[in-house]
């Protein structure tokens, strides 16, 4: 099912109703949240989906709840802190990479292995259902987890055309998690760790040659200004990065019961799909800006693909070796992954 800003935002409309606030609610109690994120405010994630989802909550607390929004880090800290932060309390709700923490969430792993992903509405929503099932008692104990989602197809961007595995050999390339490192090591490439608002002095200065991000956050990084050539894959997904939306649970915990339902109405599978289908959405507006700078958009045809899938194939693996040392059948995550992914797959 496709959940699109509008039906979204009129579900809050129909939770404010169903909640049936009434003139007692100006003397409940009122909350103010801070939420925090690295990107800049005029970037896809933060105004097309943090703000509708506090948009809606705020909304339908009618009043009750305020939830004050800071971008770009500007309650302090780098990006790779964003979680500890939710469980810290130094924020009450922050959105993060998961892969900015890597190896401490490692279920979330299994939609960041390459060739995973069909489209991000359907991985979000399969992963929202494993979230429930393997990772909220587990990885997210420490943390209210309120939205759990992927982006678009991953892109590799670069200032040289890349068609083929060789051609990332010696490239240093910026890759947003654990395994996508991996996956760019095995093309022979050297991964950077870098959170993505460091991506354009990265690219200006050449520390990296090339990054991996979806098409909808290079236009606020203006990477089309940086790099000229762009490879997409035909299929299922390069690669793909886990985002959560989290909650210091203490502050959820001590919300009184009608205003835990406003944050829960507004959460969850749903808003997952949401955030997930905005993304996904927003890949192709992004993608038309570099193809009208005239930059190189290098669309790979399966048989190309295949020599990546073939290099790639490893990583599952030794994916699969390295949660059965921390106890986790990976193996079974992987089967369950694919196939939610192909029963939700349009």
């Amino acid at each position: 099912m496709k959940i699109s800003r509008k039906s979204f935002m009129n579900a809050a409309g129909a939770a404010v109703l169903a909640l049936g606030f009434g003139g007692g609610a100006a003397t409940a109690q009122e909350v103010t949240l801070t939420m925090h994120q690295f990107l800049p405010p005029q970037a896809n994630v933060p105004k097309l989906i943090l703000d509708v989802w506090a948009d809606n909550v705020e909304a339908a607390s009618e009043g009750r709840i305020k939830i004050d929004r800071f971008p770009s880090m500007q309650l302090g800290g780098r990006p790779p802190e964003l979680m500890d932060q939710a469980i810290d309390g130094v924020a009450d709700i922050v959105w993060t990479v998961v892969g900015y923490t890597p190896g401490r969430f490692p279920r979330t792993e299994v939609f960041e292995l390459p060739f995973m992903m069909t489209n991000a509405r359907t991985a979000s929503r399969a992963y929202w259902e494993m979230f429930e099932t393997h990772m909220r008692d587990d990885d997210f104990k420490d943390v209210e987890i309120l939205g759990t989602w992927v982006h678009g197809p991953g892109i590799i961007h670069a200032n040289t055309e890349v068609r083929t595995p060789d051609d990332m050999q010696g490239l240093k390339v910026r890759g947003g998690s654990r395994l996508v490192n991996s996956l760019l090591e095995k093309v022979g490439a050297e991964p950077v760790g870098m959170p993505v608002p460091a991506v354009p002095e990265g690219l200006s200065k050449g520390v990296i040659d090339g990054t991996t991000i979806p098409w909808e956050v290079t236009t606020a990084l203006k990477i089309p200004e940086l790099v000229g050539y762009h490879t997409e894959f035909p299929g299922n997904a390069l690669y793909v990065l886990t985002f959560v939306l989290a909650m210091n649970k203490d502050k959820y915990d001590s919300l009184p019961a009608d205003l835990q339902k406003v944050i829960d109405d507004n959460s969850g599978l749903e808003f997952s799909v949401f955030a997930g289908g905005v993304m996904e959405d927003n890949d192709a507006p992004a993608r038309a800006i570099a193809a009208e700078r005239g930059n190189t958009i290098v669309a790979l045809s399966e048989d190309e693909a295949k020599a990546w899938q073939d290099v790639a194939a490893p990583i599952y693996e030794e994916w699969v070796a390295e949660m059965s040392e921390k106890g986790i059948d990976g193996q079974a995550l992987i089967d369950e992954a694919r196939n939610l992914i192909d029963q939700y797959t349009e």
